[in-house]
């Protein structure tokens, strides 16, 4: 059994479904409102968690009801908790994500996230030490992923950096990187380069393999040579909330199968999530991702 440990942020997802994106200063009739569990950090827990991996979550709640809902979800999903916090004066954070044509919108409040400290991650230093792979995203303080990163490399565990929301990120923290996993905006911003580049160029300039998401084109990878694409799985898409952070779980749990078999594996997990509705939600098993590829051989 695969032994993950993800550190990010942990929200209640907000979600509107419409029958499309709203103008500046237009009010718009909804048709559906949801309150479910998100958060990049928590998405990948739940995800890895879902395909048969040891899953320890690193984050914070707040005190308030969403924070409670999101506590008890993590446990009921199997994940040790023992590194989430409750954090006292402070709501949890939240995502207001409208849902269109299977595209979405997402403004999020980090509340509790933006006090994942550097010493929360130290804290759970061990579990880091003891893990296969380690996951990190950016909607927590780029100190903290920092400190996941320095860790990490000193305990000899690769660490998967998806990093989202996107900045410029310093060329001695990528080199710690194992595998970033952005798409074509994100790793332009990583990298302080021309968002209109070439994407293969911007993969061959990062100091670290990348595995580059590309939608329902499916992916591209590069650890030595030139990149490699790895084509999508053609469904019909319903709410692609979520579909990254699928991505970036799978790529984990089926790492040690190597790098090929495990972009393919999160390209059809992904796919999968896609056609459901809501980012957890949606988050298939692994023996519905066999079946799935079983139907696309």
């Amino acid at each position: 059994m695969t032994r993950i440990v993800v550190i990010g942020s942990i929200n209640m997802d907000l979600v509107t479904l419409a029958p499309r994106f709203v103008a500046p200063g237009e009010t718009l009739i909804g048709e559906r409102f949801l309150t479910v569990p998100g958060g990049k950090g928590a998405n990948q827990a739940v995800a890895a968690a879902r395909l048969g991996a040891k899953v320890a979550m690193v984050g914070a709640v707040g005190d308030d009801a969403f924070g409670t809902q999101l506590y008890d979800g993590l446990v009921a999903e199997g994940i040790d908790v023992a590194h989430v916090s409750r954090m006292d004066g402070i709501g949890s954070g939240t995502a207001s994500i409208t849902v269109a044509g299977g595209e979405n919108q997402i403004v999020v409040v980090p509340a509790a996230n933006a006090r994942v400290m550097p010493a929360h991650v130290e804290a759970a230093s061990r579990a880091i030490e003891q893990a296969d792979v380690v996951l990190v995203q950016m909607e927590i303080p780029l100190a903290s992923v920092e400190a996941t990163l320095r860790i990490g490399k000193r305990a000899g565990v690769p660490v998967i950096l998806n990093p989202a929301p996107a900045q410029h990120l310093p060329l001695e923290w990528l080199s710690q990187v194992r595998y970033l996993t952005p798409n074509q905006h994100e790793l332009a911003t990583v990298l302080n380069a021309d968002p209109s580049s070439d994407f293969r160029d911007l993969m061959r300039r990062a100091p670290c393999p990348v595995v580059l998401t590309r939608g329902e084109e499916g992916a591209w990878y590069r650890e030595d040579g030139e990149p490699v694409h790895q084509t999508g799985f053609k469904v019909d898409a319903v709410d692609s909330t979520g579909a990254g952070d699928t991505f970036n779980a799978a790529l984990a749990v089926y790492l040690s199968q190597g790098l090929p078999t495990a972009v393919r594996m999160a390209c059809a997990t992904a796919a999968i999530a896609v056609s459901r509705l809501g980012a957890q939600g949606g988050m298939p098993r692994a023996d519905e991702v066999e079946r799935f590829l079983e139907r696309h051989a």
